[in-house]
């Protein structure tokens, strides 16, 4: 499993620890990606994602998971988010319709 976020974009990011010596080696600077369930209302149900704690900030801050995928194109998202954009608009069309 990638360690990239798909709302922030954010991955590894690669650098050097330098010791009082001033000697380097290479390191790894990790996201911190999180294990979430955001809850959908358009579908009634729990959405699981590895975001970002800086991704779910966003998301919250956009006024859900809802929200945040409508006001987004679908062009910025990668492919698992835009099915779960496409599984809303269809339950919000469901629901309008009804």
């Amino acid at each position: 499993m990638a360690r990239r976020c798909p709302v922030s974009g954010k991955g590894v990011l690669v650098g050097m620890n330098v010791s009082h010596a001033h000697n380097r080696t290479k390191r790894r600077f990790l996201p911190n990606l999180q294990p979430t369930s955001l809850l959908s209302e358009a579908l009634g149900r729990s959405v699981r994602l590895r975001l970002t704690t800086n991704a779910v900030r966003t998301i919250e801050k956009r006024g859900g998971l809802d929200a945040y995928l409508l006001g987004t194109a679908s062009t910025k998202l990668p492919l698992e988010l835009v099915k779960i954009k496409r599984q809303i608009v269809t339950a919000a069309e469901a629901k309008a319709a009804a």
